[in-house]
């Protein structure tokens, strides 16, 4: 038993003790989207995006929200979104339209539903009247139970007082997202700042936080100066350093920029892989928890950072089962659009 014990320790791979997340996706771009333009949703579904979130809130005028349930179906049953996660956001749980957005969108389309972002939610109540809906859908429509998970915005100071609760409350979270025009504007902000990290930077962490200790994914927010391309880039890299999974994109062009921070480079690459060699022979050779790599002090809490970038590379693509970089026809091997866990 002891030496079983002993070669079972030796061939694990030294990333199988760390948790970040219950099940990995990648998000590195999450794109909006309007559901009553099927012309839109179908440049979306041909875009470089990770997600797309077809939108029937805020992108909907009024006077569409009803019609636009059609035209979403209709983008869900006939375009082909070349493995993305394809997300839905219904209209606020507290309006007249949300019931009806959910019912007839998943009856119709559910199949091709992966995931439910759920917009003003206020605690996890809220969270969990959406899930009993859809669970009672998926048996009413014979759909997989459980499958469709969810997303919830934190853009609101109750939200944000409850993100903890939130991001735990049931099997079907996959991510907190962090809203900041309607979180700015619930707590009285006086501008949209184009210095986010600084004045947001309590709501930012901790929205990370809660989704980190309930293992899941979290995605900042778009950049309101959308035109500003610059603007999306420093954003993004703030993001990432934060320790982001990804960020909302509303504009096409903010696609590349943000998958480019987000995708670890080749070097970036080497240098996690060649970590975590160095680790785990060090634990199976010398029975040690800690190593100096370089200059560097590398432990367990270390490696959690270079097992990010591995996890990301392989579920876009970028590194194959025995760990080798995959090298792209453009010679990026940073690149995949449309990764879906």
């Amino acid at each position: 038993m002891q030496k079983q014990a002993a070669q079972q320790k030796k061939d694990a791979r030294p990333w199988d003790q760390l948790v970040i997340a219950r099940e990995f996706n990648v998000r590195r771009t999450e794109l909006t989207c309007p559901a009553h333009s099927l012309k839109m949703m179908s440049k979306a579904a041909d875009s470089g995006a990770d997600e797309v979130i077809l939108d029937l809130e805020d992108s909907c005028a009024v006077s569409q929200k009803i019609a636009a349930r059609g035209t979403l179906v209709e983008a869900l049953t006939t375009l082909d979104f070349k493995g993305k996660i394809r997300a839905i956001r219904p209209n606020n749980i507290r309006t007249k339209y949300f019931y009806r957005d959910l019912i007839e969108v998943l009856e119709a389309a559910g199949r091709n539903v992966d995931v439910v972002v759920i917009p003003k939610v206020y605690g996890a109540e809220d969270v969990l009247f959406v899930d009993r809906l859809i669970t009672q859908i998926e048996e009413n429509a014979g759909l997989e139970m459980g499958r469709i998970k969810l997303e919830v915005l934190i853009e609101s100071a109750r939200a944000m007082l409850h993100a903890e609760e939130i991001a735990a409350c049931t099997p079907r979270m996959a991510s907190l997202i962090f809203g900041i025009a309607d979180y700015a504007g619930d707590i009285g902000s006086k501008e949209m700042t184009t210095e986010q990290f600084q004045v947001h930077h309590y709501p930012k962490a901790h929205t990370i936080a809660a989704a980190r200790a309930a293992g899941i994914d979290v995605v900042d927010n778009v950049t309101l100066q959308f035109r500003d391309l610059e603007q999306v880039r420093k954003d993004a890299e703030y993001g990432a350093k934060m320790g982001f999974d990804g960020k909302w994109a509303i504009h096409p062009s903010h696609i590349d920029i943000i998958n480019s921070v987000y995708t670890p480079s080749r070097e970036e690459l080497e240098r996690a892989l060649a970590i975590m060699e160095a680790y785990q022979k060090a634990d199976t050779d010398q029975g040690v928890g800690a190593i100096v790599f370089g200059d560097e002090m590398v432990d367990a809490a270390t490696l959690r950072v270079e097992w990010k970038k591995i996890a990301v590379a392989k579920r876009a693509g970028i590194l194959d089962e025995n760990n080798r970089i995959v090298e792209r026809k453009d010679g990026a091997g940073t690149q995949q659009a449309g990764a879906r866990a």
